[in-house]
């Protein structure tokens, strides 16, 4: 079975990550040749891929979506096990765990975003989510090839053991009564759950935190996306590293 990934940046990943099987990449014939295009050509040659400059009666069903003239033919994502993951080294590690986000533009950005961070993995669970998708790939802009994603039955239970294996659990919460750069986050592992922005982390899940957080507003507004909160609290714990790293040399 085979996945559909489609635009230049999602392509171009894809073929320099060399860790899916591409079996061939389509390219629209009326496309200008510009310098990302020649890029695709030259990884598909070194790689040995097939790529194809067709009609846009390939590209027809795909017309809703920016494809931007390139679409690859690709194997499905394999997603990491969450007892591989656990069993690993971990020192100041960060873990993102998503509870609930359905929309496939928001886990794409979330996921450029944590690459960005150096955020070692990503946890979803396998029912009330998005799974990885082609639009999950185009937003991503190809960062999906970057950073490994867990799917797990029940996250009560994974965050249980990440608690059991010195992982602390941080939950993003409006209500909560202290703020995001209030936690430290330089010296230890942390996992960090966003809910989605109409349900936010669910209940059982923030009983169980160790530590929740929130992002104050301005003004009295329903909340940020999801997405925008991630990098907001995940870009605090780099800059509090990035700081501690300074002073230490």
């Amino acid at each position: 079975m085979e996945d559909i990934i489609y635009g230049k940046n999602a392509v171009t990943e894809a073929l320099e990550a060399g860790t899916r099987e591409i079996n061939k990449i389509w390219i629209a014939n009326n496309i200008h040749t510009d310098n990302k295009i020649a890029k695709i050509k030259e990884l598909a040659q070194k790689r040995g891929v097939i790529f194809q400059f067709v009609g846009k009666d390939k590209f027809a069903p795909y017309n809703e979506v920016s494809h931007q003239g390139v679409i690859a033919l690709i194997s499905p994502i394999k997603y990491m096990e969450f007892e591989e993951f656990l069993s690993k080294p971990h020192k100041n590690s960060s873990l993102v765990v998503l509870d609930g986000v359905e929309d496939a533009n928001n886990l794409g950005a979330i996921i450029r975003t944590c690459v960005c961070a150096g955020v070692e993995a990503i946890m979803i669970p396998s029912r009330r989510s998005v799974q990885v998708n082609s639009v999950v790939e185009k937003t991503s802009a190809g960062a999906t090839n970057h950073i490994s994603i867990i799917k797990v039955n029940s996250l009560v239970s994974a965050l249980q053991k990440l608690q059991e294996s010195d992982w602390w659990v941080i939950a993003a919460e409006a209500d909560a009564k202290d703020n995001y750069y209030d936690v430290d986050y330089t010296d230890m592992n942390f996992a960090l759950v966003m809910g989605a922005e109409h349900a936010g982390v669910s209940k059982s899940i923030i009983k169980m935190a160790d530590f929740q957080v929130k992002i104050s507003m301005m003004k009295k507004f329903n909340s940020l996306n999801v997405s925008n909160a991630l990098s907001i609290i995940i870009f605090e714990a780099v800059r509090q590293k990035n700081i501690k790293n300074a002073n230490v040399k």
